[in-house]
């Protein structure tokens, strides 16, 4: 049989178990094609801001096609903020059944936030970032504000501009397309530089942190997800959520990053037969605001490092820690190990001292090859899971 003609999934596959083996059996070249993986992840990274704001813009300006969509948009924000809670409410409970403490190493560098409302602010300021800025830095909030600021304006401009507006929108989709058709190379080369660089060994130390971790993420996934998308449309959740973690959750997996795979999302979501009206908006918004992974990580970190310190950490602390954290990671960045940097400000609930919680961030560093990547896979199969659920719940006009 072609692998050239096998579907894309299975390529992937196939690609991480090459990586994987190259990783281990050639471990310099594993180091070398890892340029490639970096490559692939820029490619994604650089379209991204571009497809967002120009697929934004013409929706808008060409079709309305729901009355309710307004409401749909606004349904879909508060499924993204009930489903982080719920999860670090799994982590908290999953915390408390099997508690852990760290082997402490030395404090990583960097400045965390001092609150949470300095992590709310960065998020409004990148809602009015200067457009050309915004899409410079990949700013996808900025770039959503303009594409809904302009898309607005143009509903009056002539049908030939916004003819032309949407052939230009379909042409940085094609682009899309052929980028997203390297997936499995680059996801090879990814593989295989984490295989050769990394190893098994630097996570021997804390594989139970790290199981507890992935093990909080696949109860969101399977079973609070479907949960939440059975109560909004009351159909079989299974299918979508299933489909959505083998297409979306598979690249997330391997490129950590949810800015970077917004274009496969923004690709799930048009074969799902979403609202282009509704995802073009929702998918770029969850890039930076639906954080389940990212709240379970910090959770359940922040509560190993008051275990670690010997500080009591009550169930009333929990829950409000909960909240915290669902709020703090509404502004980790969409790039690998952006939730970690929000780990002190967590930990300041429970008086445990800065120095400490630098450390804490290193050691989810070091764990980060595992725990990173089921976090992005959770994360930005999520935007889509719950999209598709808001475009197909029985909404009253």
């Amino acid at each position: 049989m072609n692998p050239l003609r096998w579907g894309l999934v299975p390529q992937i596959l196939a690609g991480v178990v090459l990586g994987a083996l190259c990783g281990v059996l050639l471990p310099g070249a594993g180091e070398s094609v890892g340029l490639l993986g970096r490559l692939f992840v820029s490619m994604l990274k650089a379209v991204a801001p571009l497809l967002v704001l120009l697929l934004v813009m013409s929706a808008i300006a060409n079709r309305h096609e729901r009355g309710g969509d307004a409401r749909r948009t606004f349904l879909t924000l508060l499924l993204y903020l009930a489903g982080t809670v719920c999860a670090a409410l799994v982590g908290v409970l999953l915390s408390f059944a099997f508690p852990q403490t760290l082997v402490l190493v030395d404090a990583a560098e960097g400045s965390p936030p001092a609150a949470v409302g300095s992590v709310l602010a960065d998020v409004l300021f990148k809602l009015v970032d200067n457009p050309v800025n915004a899409l410079l830095e990949g700013n996808f909030l900025g770039c959503l504000t303009w594409a809904v600021l302009l898309g607005i304006s143009f509903r009056r401009a002539p049908t030939s501009f916004r003819e032309h507006l949407e052939t230009l929108a379909g042409g940085v989709a094609d682009v899309v397309r052929y980028v997203i058709r390297l997936a499995p190379v680059g996801i090879f080369a990814l593989v295989a530089y984490t295989v050769a660089t990394t190893g098994i060994a630097a996570l021997a130390d804390y594989a139970a942190l790290a199981l507890l971790l992935v093990s909080a993420m696949v109860v969101v996934a399977l079973l609070v997800n479907p949960l939440i998308v059975f109560l909004v449309t009351r159909r079989n959740p299974y299918p979508v959520v299933l489909r959505c973690l083998e297409e979306s959750g598979i690249t997330a997996f391997f490129t950590r990053s949810s800015a970077a795979n917004i274009p496969v999302n923004l690709a799930l979501a048009k074969k799902l037969g979403i609202s282009e009206e509704l995802y073009s908006v929702t998918i770029p918004v969850g890039a930076t605001v639906n954080m389940a992974g990212a709240a379970i990580t910090i959770t359940t970190l922040t509560l190993a490092a008051a275990n670690t310190l010997g500080i009591e950490a009550s169930f009333a602390t929990a829950l409000v820690l909960c909240v915290v954290s669902a709020l703090a990671a509404c502004g980790a960045s969409g790039v690998p190990s952006g939730s970690l940097l929000l780990i002190p400000l967590a930990c300041s609930l429970f008086g445990v001292p800065l120095d400490v919680a630098m450390q804490v961030v290193a050691v989810g560093f070091v764990i980060s090859v595992i725990q990173d990547s089921a976090e992005t896979a959770l994360n930005s199969s999520t935007d889509v899971v719950y999209t598709w659920a808001v475009d197909n719940a029985p909404l009253r006009q």
